[in-house]
């Protein structure tokens, strides 16, 4: 059974909104959109830079870099220069709290 750990209140995320967080030496950015909470690794697989300074567009985060976009759902690369897939982990609501469990 996977570990879920509280990451942050449901109220402290607006919609659109993310946060940058650093969960068990993992740098993660939070999503909430459309009334649904997402979790993604804060890393652009083409150059290594950061998700968490992007913005939010078409259900995805675009790196602020060279524009690569990722699907804030899967983690898959939707476009170029980023061909690579970051990872995506799960995120569950317990009450007040957003809890996140992270995958491998």
């Amino acid at each position: 059974m996977p570990e879920f750990l509280p990451v942050a209140q449901v109220g402290e995320l607006t919609d659109p909104g993310k946060m940058c967080l650093e969960i068990q030496d993992r740098f993660v950015v939070l999503v909430h959109l459309d009334g649904q909470y997402y979790c993604i690794d804060d890393v652009c697989t083409h150059d290594g830079g950061t998700l968490g300074e992007g913005e939010i567009s078409n259900h995805c985060l675009v790196c602020p870099r060279h524009g690569a976009k990722f699907d804030i759902s899967t983690g898959k690369a939707v476009t170029m220069p980023a061909t690579e897939p970051t990872k995506v982990h799960h995120v569950r609501i317990e009450g007040q709290q957003i809890c996140v469990s992270l995958c491998e």
